[in-house]
Order: C-alpha cells, then sequence, then structure tokens
C-alpha cells in the first residue's frame, strides 16, 4: 500500500471509529479500512491510538480487552461535560427499566410490569429494538436478559453476575446497600452511561 493508500485507510478508520459510537472489532476495522489485511489494520490503529494520545487531551481511541476499539471521552471528563450532553440515547423511565433488568436478570415480563408498570411494554420494545436486552419465552412468559451489545455498548465483559458487581458496586458503596436490597435508580444508572457519548 502506496502513502495515499494508507492516508486514505487511516481517514476510514478515523471516520469509522468516530460514527460508530460504539466499540468496533476488528473484523468491522478491517473492512472499513479497506486493507483487507489484519497486519496492516492492526499497525494504523497503534499509529491512530498514539496521534490520539499527542493531540487531544480529553478523547481518545481505547483499545477493550476483547480486542475492539472504541473513539470516546476519557472517563475522567463525563461529569464536566454532562450538561453539554446531546439528549440521551434513553428517556430515563426506559434506563430505569433497562438498569433493573441488568440488576435482576433473567427477569420475567411479568415481574416488570408489576415492578415498573405497564409502559415497561414500550420500553422493552425500544430495548430489545436497539440490541441491549433479548427475551427466551418459557411457556406463556418473557425472561428477558441483557445482550452483548449492552455489555461492549457500556464498556463491561464478563458474565452475569460479575455484569451486575460492576455495573452496581459504586451504586452499592454509595448507599451502602447489600446487593438483595434495592435495585439502583434512574440517577444512580448515569454513572452507567457510555463514555462515548
Amino acid at each position: 500500500m502506496g502513502k495515499v493508500e494508507d492516508d486514505e485507510a487511516v481517514a476510514r478508520l478515523e471516520a469509522a471509529l468516530y460514527s460508530a459510537g460504539r466499540p468496533l472489532t476488528i473484523e468491522e476495522l478491517i473492512k472499513a479500512s479497506g486493507t483487507e489485511s489484519r497486519t496492516k489494520t492492526l499497525a494504523l490503529m497503534t499509529n491512530i491510538v498514539k496521534k490520539t494520545k499527542s493531540a487531544f487531551r480529553a478523547i481518545e481511541i481505547a483499545s477493550l480487552p476483547d480486542g475492539s476499539y472504541v473513539f470516546q471521552l476519557k472517563p475522567e471528563y463525563n461529569t464536566v461535560i454532562r450538561r453539554y450532553a446531546s439528549k440521551p440515547l434513553l428517556p430515563t423511565a426506559t434506563l430505569k427499566t433497562l438498569s433493573y433488568i441488568a440488576y435482576m436478570q433473567p427477569i420475567s415480563s411479568k415481574r416488570l410490569v408489576e415492578v415498573r408498570g405497564s409502559g415497561v411494554y414500550m420500553h422493552l420494545k425500544l430495548l430489545e429494538q436497539l440490541a441491549y436486552i433479548e427475551h427466551q419465552n418459557v411457556g406463556r412468559l418473557k425472561i428477558y436478559n441483557t445482550t452483548e451489545k449492552f455489555q461492549k455498548y457500556f464498556g463491561i465483559q464478563g458474565d452475569k453476575d460479575l455484569l451486575k458487581q460492576k455495573l452496581f458496586t459504586k451504586v452499592r458503596s454509595s448507599n451502602q446497600t447489600s446487593p438483595s436490597q434495592s435495585p439502583p435508580q434512574a440517577e444512580d444508572v448515569e454513572s452507567m452511561t457510555p463514555s462515548s457519548r
């Protein structure tokens, strides 16, 4: 690949990372770059990460443990920009439902309606459209769990028990409650919002 082609591949990678709003796998980055080479794409990504570190103070391209890359705001700036951030992806009520599912999963639709009210059906529809949750039919009940996309989007990896622990360690310590007492509220979940938003 010549210099012009490298520049074009870098521009494509930057555009993909910027516009995705989520972590991209190396396979997705290879497609975006047009290099058709894992080695070349990884080398370009290494250079992009270095350039981003030297050029920016508040944003970064982070390499995640699963090998994916994400363009995001550095976590230490989340509270600074909160008042300037655009409209959140999820309304507060839907975010509460998502947090409840993440905390209590697996959970039945019946239980969700009991706790969150009949408006939960609209929340579930939106969350399934965004692929943050999935369900299995067990008899007449639907049993809900979070998805791998949910974990990647919020930067959390691991099994569901570890997920609960990671998501709500801060909530538990600030509320000084045991995990079985009460699930988090929407204001507690704000710390769960992705740093790339």
